[in-house]
């Protein structure tokens, strides 16, 4: 068994004991693969997912949000995720959800995120 964390929405991490299989680090780089179009930042460091849930069974639930309701990748961007999540060893199922709750905001950026987009 290994431990791995359960992010939630505010950024705690809850340790979690599960048997190997698919990584929560395996899960992350696959979403670092996945760009919006418009924004050459990936979405994890654009800090719009929220939350990754792993099941013993290698099921995957994402929960991610868009910078705005309006967002002109809206279908496209939690399909990318999907199947970025899809591709990673041992992932059996993947739920990609969009939550509302809380808004993004630019705050949820990483650093390094930030000096790309010269928003520091």
């Amino acid at each position: 068994m290994s431990e791995v964390s359960s992010w939630t929405p505010d950024g705690e991490q809850h340790p979690v004991k599960r048997e190997e299989g698919i990584t929560e680090d395996a899960v992350i780089a696959a979403l670092k693969t996945v760009f919006d179009p418009e924004i050459p930042v990936d979405i994890y460091e654009l800090g719009l997912v929220y939350a990754i849930e792993l099941g013993d069974d290698g099921s995957v639930k994402v929960e991610m949000t868009l910078t705005t309701p309006n967002c002109p990748s809206a279908q496209e961007l939690p399909a990318m995720a999907e199947e970025a999540v899809r591709a990673v060893p041992g992932a059996t199922d993947v739920k990609v959800e969009i939550v509302w709750d809380p808004p993004w905001d630019p705050s949820r950026m990483s650093e390094d995120s930030r000096l790309a987009l010269n928003m520091f």
